[in-house]
């Protein structure tokens, strides 16, 4: 056998051997395709060299679809999951967690997945996620930021600076707390980006808890109230810089450093493709932008009428 062709035989067996991982969103409507799409297009800068899937709900009409296809990016079809009809209300100021509840605990081809939500920008790679160790039948996520700097009168009373696990962080390189019940705030996650391994009997389980366990009704933010408790014990947590919530940026300035950040998360309601100007976030929500206009430049060379659909759900 010549070496050329020994090569070959050895990387289909490695390639046999590996795990099956992929990046992962989900999209349920055109109004985040833009979202999606920008994640995909930092997922590639950064070199990843896995694939990015975006999960599909009926819902999403085929003009959505062409467009992903155009961009050549993988779409899975699956069900939305919702509590059942009256178990769970979210207040108005919340609608948008609406889709939240679905995840991707079902997609068994995957040895793991890392989900993204679509509000992400994507500054450097983080492949080692598919790598690193997670306890058994866990995942891994960022801490939620409990500081509610907004004030928000429907976030819990124990949400101020002194129960927020960011706080504990002494510079942007520090560990992040153990997950604990002590304070209540350092249990819970940010669900933006988590860390998964798919399992019919783990997605059971979960779909199981979500029908029957007394606690859903009270949950505030809805997935990731489910995954905090649901995984209570079982999630390790990762360092900020993985979900870089934008918000951290002014209220956690020791952690932060913008070459630190790999994955910025632009939550709340004001999304960046909804506001052009921010002065809360000027900087952060330029760097969504600068992305945008690089896909923007390329949608319009590869297909006219994707191009009209994508910027017809971004601010003038």
């Amino acid at each position: 056998m010549s070496r050329t062709a020994l090569e070959e035989c050895r990387a289909a067996a490695r390639a046999k051997n590996s795990p099956k991982v992929a990046f992962v969103t989900l999209l349920t409507k055109v109004s985040y395709l833009a979202g999606a799409l920008v994640l995909d297009l930092g997922l590639k800068d950064a070199k990843s060299k896995y694939p990015f899937v975006v999960m599909v709900t009926p819902e999403l009409p085929q003009e959505g679809r062409d467009v992903l296809q155009i961009r050549g990016i993988h779409m899975r079809e699956i069900q939305a999951l919702h509590p059942e009809e009256g178990r769970h209300t979210l207040s108005t100021a919340d609608a948008r967690f609406h889709d939240t509840w679905t995840k991707a605990f079902e997609l068994t081809e995957f040895d793991r997945v890392v989900l993204l939500d679509s509000d992400m920008v994507v500054k450097k790679n983080m492949d080692d996620l598919m790598e690193m160790p997670l306890l058994p039948g866990g995942i891994a996520a960022v801490h939620a930021c409990a500081c509610n700097p907004r004030k928000l009168p429907h976030y819990p009373a124990d949400w101020i600076p002194e129960n927020c696990a960011f706080t504990a962080v002494a510079s942007p390189t520090s560990p992040s707390p153990t997950p604990s019940d002590n304070p209540r705030a350092y249990g819970l996650l940010n669900s933006g980006l988590v860390v998964l391994e798919p399992s019919t009997e783990l997605a059971k389980n979960l779909y199981h808890f979500l029908a029957t366990d007394e606690r859903i009704p009270t949950f505030i933010f809805p997935d990731q109230d489910l995954l905090a408790i649901f995984f209570r014990e079982k999630w390790t947590s990762l360092p900020w810089y993985y979900n870089a919530l934008r918000t951290l940026r002014n209220i956690h300035p020791l952690l932060w450093e913008d070459d630190v950040a790999k994955c910025v998360h632009y939550i709340l309601s004001d999304k960046p493709w909804q506001v052009r100007e921010s002065k809360e976030f000027a900087l952060v929500n330029s760097w969504w932008w600068a992305q945008y206009n690089k896909l923007a430049e390329q949608l319009q060379a590869e297909d006219v009428d994707s191009w009209k659909l994508v910027s017809s759900t971004v601010a003038a």
